[in-house]
This record gives structure tokens, sequence and C-alpha cells, in this order.
């Protein structure tokens, strides 16, 4: 199994356990209630979005992750379609960051 497979399948687990938020208004909100452990961005997410959601992190000191992927293959892993993803839960952000760490 690839990088990308694994990355995938660690995002399907971690929506089917209720620790993925999808969308940029519900992934915000997660920001700032201090609930968000990192935010993944999918690479054809317009320029003022990454920008907006940089911005809230930064405020927060939350990692953000640029991911190789675009909304559809985000939309395919996890059924539905959405450029930005909130994970609210240590282990699996830590975790997804690893396997996207330039491997990807």
């Amino acid at each position: 199994m690839n990088c990308k497979e694994k990355w995938l399948n660690l995002l399907t687990i971690c929506r089917k356990a209720g620790k993925l938020v999808m969308g940029f208004d519900p992934a915000k909100e997660e920001i700032i209630a201090g609930r968000a452990e990192g935010i993944f961005v999918a690479k054809d997410i317009s320029p003022k979005t990454k920008k907006e959601i940089e911005f809230f992190c930064t405020k927060q000191n939350v990692p953000v992750c640029v991911i190789e992927f675009k909304m559809e293959d985000i939309a395919n892993a996890v059924g539905r379609k959405a450029g930005v993803l909130a994970v609210c839960d240590k282990g699996f952000a830590k975790r997804l960051i690893e396997i996207s760490d330039g491997k990807l």
C-alpha cells in the first residue's frame, strides 16, 4: 500500500470515528473552539480560502497541511466533496501529518 492509499484509508477511519469535520465553515468553528488538532487542505482550493484558513490556524496554533489530493479525491474516499478538513483527534492528526510530510 502506498502513502496516498494509507493516508486516504486513515482519513476514512477518522471520519467513521467521528473525528473528521469537512468544509470551510465547520472547520473554522472547530479551530476557534480549540478542538481542531490538524487542518488539511486540498491542493485545488482557492487561494482566498487557503489564506483564510491559514489565518485562523496561525491564530490558534493549529498545524496546516496542503495535501496532494483534489477535492474530488477526498469525495471518493469519504463520500463528501470538501477542500478543508479538520481532524479533531491528536492521534489521527499526528499520523496524517507524518504520512503526508512530503511523501504523498
